[in-house]
């Protein structure tokens, strides 16, 4: 089995590239090693102990290293990991943890009904433009809420703390929102 790899926006943050399905549908999100306890793979990812981030996508994992971290010490052992994940063909989940795409309430923004076909606009640009375009970059966007022309996105994967995700958030998304949606004045991280 070849896992390849590939270097994303982030310094901190590689994606390895397994050659088959991570996950059949969604994404998730892992940032602390308490969050890893439902997937073996994410907990023994966090277990090299200088692992601050996993995320797992459809077809990729994107790894984010502590400050400091040499890659060339570290991928290695994450190469080692997953392959002997893959290869034996272990699962992604514990049983009865929640498998799939996390979302937060705690996150999510109470929505004006008024607004519903705005939102339905936003989300369908977001699914079809925005989050391929992430995914590629080892990451996801999701998708919190909308409140008087401010569009509210969270940065998952290599995009959570990526140097030029604000950029990323202004100069494109905003952008592209703005222009096929005129009722977005602004979109914000949370």
């Amino acid at each position: 089995m070849l896992i390849e790899t590939e270097t994303t926006p982030n310094p901190a943050t590689l994606k390895f590239l397994p050659g088959q399905t991570v996950m059949e549908a969604g994404t998730r999100d892992f940032a602390t090693p308490e969050e890893a306890e439902a997937s073996p793979l994410a907990e023994a990812l966090f277990g090299l102990g200088d692992v601050t981030g996993v995320f797992f996508g459809s077809d990729f994992i994107s790894v984010t290293a502590a400050p400091g971290v040499d890659w060339s010490y570290l991928k290695p052992d994450v190469l080692g990991l997953l392959l002997d994940h893959f290869s034996a063909a272990m699962p992604l989940f514990r049983p009865g943890s929640a498998g799939g795409i996390s979302v937060p309430s705690e996150e999510s923004f109470a929505e004006n009904p008024e607004d519903a076909d705005i939102v339905a606009q936003i989300k369908e640009l977001i699914d079809t433009r925005v989050r391929p375009a992430v995914a590629n970059d080892g990451g996801d966007i999701i998708y919190r809420g909308f409140d008087q022309g401010k569009v509210f996105l969270k940065m998952q994967g290599a995009c959570a703390g990526c140097p030029s995700s604000t950029a990323t958030l202004k100069n494109g998304i905003e952008q592209l929102l703005k222009y096929y949606v005129p009722e977005v004045t602004e979109v914000r991280a949370v």
